[in-house]
């Protein structure tokens, strides 16, 4: 389950001034949360106003180029790779739970690490044979000299340095029913980090809020330092986050089911 500091920030907002000067920034996993496990994130996310995001999390899965596999039939094909493991609920295992349920890679997990430095640390090893996680946090090293091979994309956005022939993993599931439960999956990871202000915030107010945060995103000096950090802008407006988060909650409760067996097996 994603940080309790994130459920705190959100509640706050319940108690917070009704006149927009408290923002609510926090994981978006707790929104599939909130649905798949209501008892414990009593949260019902439609009743607050959206500003919108800056960036999704743009993933990727990959392997050790080492190994020798090259595309994602011949990682189909390897009777095992092996994975390290973090806290239940991390979006790492969420990945790779993906992976193994939705599209058949035989991928064995190794307990112990303690989060994405870790797992690095291994992979350079050679202790673990890959993982999934975040394109930013990949090491710019091992893109410039070819230490990995990406297997699946997770995003359909294309970043600049990224190969538009690794396969988007919407487009390899099997059917509609899959479609949806991969789309819920992966909406936190889509959604990306967001920012709202509590719903009794008056409309005025929040629309001064969505124009000064939509301006923020297209200043000059904004955008040049999220390069500097080497940080993805690809907002998402708050209407284009609303829509989508009335979707997450339209998904069929079976379908939903699903997704929490997977995401928790």
């Amino acid at each position: 389950m994603p940080g309790a500091g994130s459920l705190r920030s959100v509640m706050a907002l319940n108690t917070s001034p009704e006149d927009g000067t408290v923002l609510a920034h926090f994981s978006s996993g707790l929104l599939t949360e909130a649905i798949a496990a209501p008892d414990k994130v009593k949260v019902d996310f439609r009743k607050y106003a959206w500003l919108g995001n800056v960036s999704e999390d743009v993933r990727v899965c990959y392997l050790r180029s080492s190994m020798g596999v090259r595309a994602w039939s011949d990682m189909l094909a390897r009777q095992q790779v092996i994975f390290g493991a973090t806290a239940q609920g991390n979006a790492g295992n969420v990945d790779t739970a993906m992976l193994r349920n939705l599209f058949g890679v035989k991928v064995k997990q190794v307990s112990g690490y303690a989060g994405s430095a870790d797992k690095r640390l291994a992979i350079e090893k050679g202790e673990i044979d890959g993982d999934c996680g975040g394109w930013t946090s990949v090491p710019d090293d091992w893109l410039r000299d070819h230490k990995i091979n990406v297997m699946i994309r997770l995003s359909p956005t294309l970043i600049e340095g990224m190969d538009s022939s690794v396969p988007y993993g919407g487009d390899l599931v099997r059917g509609a029913g899959e479609r949806k439960i991969y789309d819920f999956l992966t909406a936190p990871e889509r959604l990306g980090r967001l920012f709202m202000v509590s719903g009794a915030v008056p409309p005025e107010r929040v629309a001064a809020l969505r124009k000064a945060f939509d301006a923020m995103l297209v200043d000059p000096a904004f955008l040049a330092e999220a390069k500097q950090l080497r940080l993805i802008v690809s907002p998402m407006n708050a209407a284009d986050v609303a829509r989508r988060i009335a979707d997450l909650y339209a998904t069929p409760a079976d379908l939903v089911a699903r997704a929490k067996a997977i995401a928790g097996e």
